[in-house]
């Protein structure tokens, strides 16, 4: 039981920084790690050196977040200074106006999961937008932060279910690890009805139960729409990671066709002002979109064509050796992964946007003073998973085999063996409320992993749900996480500070608590069916 407590005790540390205190969460998980570490060495038999390499281990591990995180922010700064922002902005204004419903789905669920998925930001882009359409400050703030939810996991490129996978392969073992396609076999079964959910929360936020009445046609079509192309992407290792960005282009595909049918405009410019139309005969709009479709156009290269793909992930890891306390190296995936090709979309934008040596000046100063919380936000979480998962673990063993590698249980051990015997089969019933926990608390889907998934794993295994049932808890685990957006205080003050309206997401929160808790409880019906009709 001292031990429960002492694994607890950086988590309700955490928690009370960020709720009573009212802390940022870089702040709140120095605190936090700073807690696991002294934990790990006072109660787990943990050594400096352990938990010194197990920190760094976590930051490499963060990469495919952390640095998705870094790229994604200059690229928004750069398309900001260029005048690139405003111009897509501008045509987003004119679309769909004859049908709130369809114009809901299409810039919220449509270009906010487009845009979450090639890195930008939607509680940033979209507010001032929705403002100008002649939405309430409350509306605002509200659409962004629980549209783009609707695909989180395969939010930043895909990024939370490959920490995912990478996670589960290194609790499996080596012989037994699972496939991109395979995780997203299990996490795609979450989407039909979690998707459509969101939809008729935004209608509901929007209208009340006219506004739910009035679109059930657009949301059943979204939710239909995304079922379907994420069950095709997620047969393909190739493909798991594109499900965000080609999800965002069939629903505003479909959206417009549904515009078509119903003899409803799809662009309607009597919305703009005189600034704004000359503006945008001024800057077209294939030049503001291009680091975006150079972006997307690269990833599409890279992964569509199974022989890349395979060697850009499987083969050409970059792995990185010497850190992690157990000696195995941490794979990068630099070439393949996201961040990468963020930048890379940047440069080869340039000659095309031919911005001016000032632009690109202000675009660093501006990614300078934006990016360093929020990528160490996401870096000190997976430090703080990693060091959990390490405690107790004797570096010696990697030289002498003969010596037990854990000195003592781990804290993820801790946690598992009381969670098993506590909650036994019920456990499936409230996984995915600790990852709406995990994500209040980290901020996002992928740290929520690296911090929890061990931990629902090892838990899964000591009740002998088998390999399935593994990832069914776990991909539960990372859709609460990922619910957890709507109510994650960052997201809904980014949002009301993008419309100059900071203090106005307390009243958003109230509704989105609500929300939030409603939609994880479905998640976790899903979860109870999932384990109760498929046998492993």
């Amino acid at each position: 039981m001292l031990l429960l407590l002492v694994t607890l005790l950086p988590i309700a540390l955490i928690l009370v920084m960020l709720i009573v205190f009212k802390k940022p969460a870089d702040l709140s998980g120095i605190v936090g790690w700073f807690a696991v570490s002294l934990a790990a060495f006072l109660f787990f038999q943990t050594s400096g050196e352990v938990i010194i390499r197990s920190t760094f281990a976590g930051f490499i591990k963060s990469f495919s977040v952390s640095l998705i995180v870094a790229t994604s922010l200059l690229q928004m700064a750069y398309m900001e200074k260029t005048g690139a922002l405003k111009r897509i902005i501008i045509f987003i204004k004119t679309l769909a106006s004859e049908n709130k419903a369809v114009q809901i789905m299409m810039i919220n669920i449509g270009f906010g999961t487009l845009m979450v998925a090639v890195g930008a930001t939607p509680v940033s882009l979209l507010p001032p937008i929705l403002i100008a359409m002649g939405y309430s400050t409350y509306v605002a703030i509200a659409l962004p932060a629980i549209g783009y939810d609707s695909l989180c996991t395969y939010a930043l490129l895909g990024a939370p279910i490959v920490v995912f996978v990478d996670i589960a392969n290194s609790f499996l073992g080596k012989g037994h690890e699972i496939t991109l396609s395979q995780a997203g076999g299990v996490f795609f079964l979450f989407l039909p009805i979690v998707s459509t959910c969101i939809g008729f929360c935004m209608l509901w936020i929007v209208g009340k139960w006219r506004g739910v009445k009035e679109g059930i046609v657009p949301c059943l079509l979204t939710g239909l729409v995304i079922t379907v192309v994420s069950y095709f992407t997620n047969r393909y290792d190739n493909l798991v990671v594109l499900t965000g960005v080609l999800s965002g282009i069939a629903v505003i595909l479909a959206m417009t066709a549904y515009l078509k049918i119903t003899g409803k405009k799809i662009i309607d410019k009597s919305k703009l002002t005189q600034e704004e139309l000359d503006y945008e005969k001024s800057y077209p709009l294939w030049k503001a979109v291009m680091p975006w479709v150079i972006l997307i156009v690269l990833i599409l290269a890279l992964n569509l064509p199974q022989a890349s793909f395979n060697y850009l992930y499987r083969t050409l890891t970059l792995g990185i050796g010497g850190l992690a306390a157990d000696g195995k190296p941490i794979a990068t995936r630099a070439l393949w992964n996201a961040y990468t090709w963020i930048f890379v979309s940047i440069l080869l934008s340039m000659p095309l946007m031919r911005p001016s040596a000032s632009q690109v000046r202000d675009s660093i100063k501006v990614w300078l003073k934006r990016a360093p919380r929020p990528v160490f936000s996401a870096a000190i979480f997976f430090a703080i998973g990693e060091v959990m998962n390490m405690s107790g673990y004797n570096m010696l063993s990697n030289t002498n085999p003969s010596l037990p590698k854990l000195l003592s249980p781990s804290m993820v051990q801790v946690l598992a063996d009381y969670s098993a015997q506590v909650f036994q089969g019920a456990y499936g019933a409230i996984v995915s409320f600790i990852g709406l926990f995990g994500g209040f608390i980290t901020g996002s889907e992928a740290s929520t992993i690296a911090m929890f998934a061990k931990y629902t794993m090892t838990t899964a295994n000591n009740l002998h749900w088998g390999l399935g049932g593994i990832i069914i808890v776990t991909a539960g685990l990372a859709f609460g996480g990922g619910l957890a957006s709507v109510i994650s205080p960052a997201k809904l003050q980014n949002a009301a500070a993008s419309i100059d309206k900071l203090g106005e997401e307390n009243s958003v929160i109230r509704v989105a608590f609500v929300f939030s808790i409603i939609l994880t409880i479905i998640t976790s019906f899903v979860v109870l069916a999932l384990l109760k009709f498929f046998s492993f």
